[in-house]
Parts: structure tokens; C-alpha cells; sequence
């Protein structure tokens, strides 16, 4: 069991660092006391969808953003649409990112609304490699016969 432990500590140290490095707040650990013997797969579930969605949103903010007369009401309802999705999953610094945004949007400003997209994919793909890194440890963890650490 010494493996096992092992990977607890170091799922531990890694969300803990999660958390003081602001990649995620406490929707996530919301989600994560959501998650039991009846829906194990829970947070992955919810994760794996706010990937899949987030890239189609991103795919559709840099397609809204290239247009010639940009449509920033569509734009303001795609951003709208990822700071609820990255809210709810407790992807902090995608959500400020977002809220950055939709400022931007709000003022019709395009090389704003450009450099926030850019902002944003970059915290989004920060959050992602976090989050599938986690994924992977709490698999490793249940492979090992363990239990993943109670976050609360």
C-alpha cells in the first residue's frame, strides 16, 4: 500500500497547489463532494463536458471574432455562456479571464475582445493540462486499490 500512498500525497500536493495558484476554487470541491460510490465517474463526467464545450466556444469566439462587421451581442453570448460553464466547474482564472472579456465585448472593442480571446484560450489550456493531470493521478490512485482523498 505504500504506492498508494504515495499517490494521495502527491494528489494532495497538486490540488492543493490548484487551489493556491487560484486554477480552480471551491465549485470544484462542490463537484467533488457531488461525486460517490453511486456516480464515481461524476467529476470526470462534468470535466469531459467542459472541455468539449469550452473548445466549441472558443472555435466559435475566434470564428464570431473574425468576421467583417463582428457581431458582439454573439460574442457577448458565447463569452456569457464560458464563464458560466468555467464558474460552475470552478475554473477560476478561465471565469476572471471571461469576465475581462465580456467588458470588452460590452465597449465593442475589438482588438480588446482579440487579445482577451487569446487571454482566455491560454487559461483554459493551462486549466485543461491541470485538470487531466488530476484525472490521471485519481486513476492511478483506484488502480492502486486506494481511495482518493477526502478534499474537505
Amino acid at each position: 500500500m505504500e504506492i498508494v500512498a504515495k499517490l494521495q500525497k502527491q494528489f494532495m500536493d497538486f490540488i492543493s497547489a490548484l487551489y493556491r495558484e487560484r486554477f480552480l476554487d471551491d465549485q470544484f470541491l462542490q463537484l467533488q463532494k457531488l461525486q460517490d460510490e453511486s456516480n464515481p465517474d461524476f467529476v470526470f463526467e462534468v470535466v469531459s463536458l467542459f472541455f468539449e464545450d469550452s473548445e466549441k466556444l472558443i472555435n466559435n469566439l475566434a470564428a464570431a471574432l473574425q468576421q467583417q462587421v463582428v457581431d458582439f451581442k454573439q460574442v457577448d453570448s458565447h463569452v456569457h455562456q464560458f464563464k458560466g460553464s468555467s464558474s460552475s466547474i470552478g475554473a477560476h482564472r478561465v471565469k476572471n479571464a471571461c469576465m475581462a472579456f465580456k467588458t470588452f465585448c460590452e465597449e465593442k472593442n475589438i482588438e480588446g475582445c482579440v487579445q482577451c480571446l487569446q487571454q482566455v484560450k491560454h487559461e483554459y489550456f493551462l486549466v485543461k493540462n491541470k485538470l487531466e493531470t488530476l484525472m490521471r493521478l485519481e486513476k492511478q490512485i483506484l488502480a492502486a486499490g486506494g481511495r482518493i482523498p477526502d478534499l474537505s
